[in-house]
């Protein structure tokens, strides 16, 4: 059984930061591309960042500058640095990642249940 699950959302004032972080656990061979998404109320969910295993980047527009995604293979976890927060940045975020159990087995992908990130104007 594959898991992923977030941390680190919470209430935060615009202009400061948090650290969302997406841990994966279970038989894990490999983790090749991870994104994050949010959906905000009423909305749709949308990518905000990805990162492939080779370490290449890419962001909404909405979010360049500000958001910055990083992973640490050894340990399987994935990263959301969130800075200069907006209220509209306020939504769940979710982990979602293409990884394969075994080195013979095709990529599946999951998603994690999400976190929620609350940004007060």
């Amino acid at each position: 059984q594959v898991q992923l699950e977030e941390s680190g959302g919470g209430l935060v004032q615009a202009g400061g930061s948090l650290r969302l972080s997406c841990a994966a656990s279970g038989s894990i061979f490999s983790i090749d591309a991870v994104a994050w998404y949010r959906q905000a109320p009423g909305k749709q969910r949308e990518v905000v960042a990805a990162i492939i295993r080779g370490g290449n980047t890419n962001y909404a527009d909405s979010v360049k500058g500000r958001f910055t995604i990083s992973r640490d293979n050894a340990k399987n976890m994935v990263y959301l640095q969130m800075n200069s927060l907006k209220p509209e940045d306020t939504a769940v975020y979710y982990c979602n990642a293409d990884l394969r159990r075994y080195s013979w087995s095709s990529g599946l992908n999951y998603w994690g249940k999400g976190t929620l990130v609350s940004v007060s104007s």
